[in-house]
């Protein structure tokens, strides 16, 4: 495993701006915490990122990979019916892990509402990407609907990413492992 002190500048900066980021906020974070805590210069955090909204498309673009990576594997291999429940099963499970703080492209959104802004166009492809995965897997179970039934889906997701840093966060994974059955409770799994 690579320590962060072996890790190249930019990847530290990275790593350091997805932990305060997440866990503090993206505005309360300042450039020189960044290059403090990632011990870099702030000439080599420029180099890398020209600024700190390029930082936070990073950010942002490094966790979307994560979310499509897992999505991937997880639907990886099952019906469509089985790939919707382990989708669900993924983003509820997120809810679980230690020092979660809600949706990370969620809590960006609050902290961009330009929706001009380049930060924002990196949240707009997240959502939109959620979507199409959502409507794909609709369609395959032979929804009538596939658009609504995504909307839907997002919906919950958000919900439940907003729900469990304020309720029980075991309570809404539950929630939408069983959102698939009670959403398509006819549905075909072709």
């Amino acid at each position: 495993m690579t320590t962060a002190s072996e890790l190249h500048p930019k990847d530290r900066l990275l790593r350091t701006a997805s932990r305060l980021f997440y866990a503090e906020g993206i505005q309360a974070v300042g450039i020189d915490r960044l290059v403090t805590e990632a011990k870099v210069t702030r000439a080599t955090f420029y180099r890398h990122y020209p600024s700190k909204d390029d930082l936070v498309s990073a950010y942002l673009t490094a966790t979307a990979e994560q979310i499509r990576d897992a999505v991937g594997q997880a639907r990886q291999g099952r019906t469509p019916r089985e790939a919707l429940r382990a989708v669900m099963a993924v983003l509820g499970d997120a809810t679980l892990e230690d020092g979660f703080r809600g949706c990370q492209f969620l809590n960006a959104a609050a902290e961009y509402p330009d929706r001009t802004h380049p930060v924002r166009a990196v949240i707009d492809d997240q959502r939109t990407w959620l979507f199409g995965v959502l409507r794909d897997l609709s369609a395959a179970m032979g929804h009538p609907d596939p658009d609504h039934a995504a909307r839907l889906l997002v919906l919950l997701h958000d919900g439940a990413f907003q729900s469990a840093e304020l309720d029980d966060a075991k309570a809404v994974r539950e929630t939408l492992r069983r959102a698939v059955d009670e959403v398509f409770p006819d549905a075909q799994d072709t």
